[in-house]
């Protein structure tokens, strides 16, 4: 008797067994019904992951680079501050731009195409006033809906998407968009905050500490104006927090209600990253078979390494820790979007905002294959 773990993932309907020991008498007849079905799932263009996996893996269009599989790598830009109440995080897509993000992904064999930004909606706060204890909730709710529709037709195509923040409130946009055209997707929460308040239990009423919220359906999105268009696109069984280490007291208790799986700096420094990023994808990603979605704040990284943020929380990642979760992503195969948000390079010395900036170069850079050896 022999275990076939192989077998049994290419299968679908082997999944109920997948951790069974199959005997060799019965290994041929699951292989050959393997491969049959993969042959009718690549044959009808089926949207099954595995087709998606096969789809970017080593054939002569699509061969390995820097221990990644190379893409067609769509950038957008979300230059958007009103999530929150500190300038300058809305000059993040620029200055990463600038850090060479573009012609540095394209480096590692990716076929790049930079989008430009999304368009941003602007209105005076005379025309934006709270609804519902959000802030500037039209802004921020049209500037995510034109991001949607952007992410959507991309991920929809099959490109790879990265969005470059911007605030953490551009997530909605851009997660909202990934779902609609790859439901199956899981999401991967890098932050050092769940921001899964609800509008009415949020202390500060800013829109970045919200998306997850309402992508779960949480609140109340069809009476604010600007969020109308949301739906309810995101199951707790599909989204893992990594690096949480500051927490409002209704955010607890939704996390645990809702049994979102939740890694704060207590479970990273018990296992240590390796082990907490293999519980967390076996939570959301049990056979590596979901495109899988990286949301990465840079404030999941300690403030000594990454100052130049606007909510910082002392005791992060380490720079080790966040790269490796970055290339861990790239290692699944199944990395298909990604954001980077909360560069604000007006909150530090040049030096302490370039840093913070090449760090968030850095780990796209991961996320998307650049290897150490």
């Amino acid at each position: 008797v022999i275990y076939c773990p192989t077998i049994c993932r290419m299968s679908s309907f082997t999944t109920a067994r997948s951790q069974h020991l199959l005997s060799s008498s019965c290994i041929r007849q699951y292989a050959a019904k393997a491969y049959q079905q993969c042959r009718r799932t690549l044959s009808t263009g089926g949207s099954m992951a595995i087709t998606e996996h096969w789809r970017t893996t080593g054939t002569k269009e699509n061969s390995m680079v820097s221990g990644f599989k190379k893409r067609d790598v769509s950038v957008i830009g979300a230059p958007f501050a009103a999530g929150q109440p500190l300038g300058g995080v809305d000059l993040g897509p620029t200055a990463l731009r600038q850090a060479g993000l573009i012609d540095r992904v394209r480096s590692l064999g990716h076929i790049v195409q930079d989008l430009g930004d999304v368009e941003i909606v602007n209105l005076p706060e005379d025309q934006d006033c709270m609804v519902g204890n959000v802030k500037n909730p039209r802004q921020v709710g049209r500037t995510c809906q034109n991001l949607a529709s952007i992410t959507y037709e991309e991920r929809n195509k099959g490109n790879a998407v990265i969005t470059l923040g911007g605030d953490h409130s551009v997530a909605l946009g851009s997660i909202s968009g990934i779902l609609r055209a790859r439901p199956d997707t899981c999401v991967l929460w890098l932050d050092a905050h769940a921001d899964i308040n609800i509008p009415e239990e949020s202390p500060s009423g800013n829109a970045h500490g919200m998306p997850v919220a309402f992508m779960m359906g949480l609140a109340h999105a069809k009476s604010i104006p600007g969020f109308e268009w949301t739906t309810q696109c995101l199951s707790p069984a599909r989204i893992a927090y990594v690096g949480l280490r500051d927490l409002d007291t209704s955010e607890k208790r939704i996390i645990r209600e809702a049994g979102i799986a939740a890694y704060t700096m207590f479970e990273i420094d018990k296992y240590g990253i390796g082990k907490v990023i293999e519980m967390a994808l076996n939570q959301i990603n049990p056979y590596n078979q979901r495109s899988i979605h990286l949301s990465f704040d840079i404030d999941c990284v300690d403030p000594s390494i990454a100052g130049a943020t606007g909510t910082k929380v002392m005791g992060g990642l380490t720079y080790r820790e966040a790269h490796f979760v970055a290339e861990s992503m790239a290692n699944t195969g199944m990395l298909a979007s990604m954001d980077l948000v909360e560069v604000n390079p007006k909150l530090e010395s040049k030096k302490a905002a370039e840093f913070t900036t090449e760090l968030g170069v850095e780990l796209i850079e991961s996320a998307f294959g650049k290897r150490i050896l």
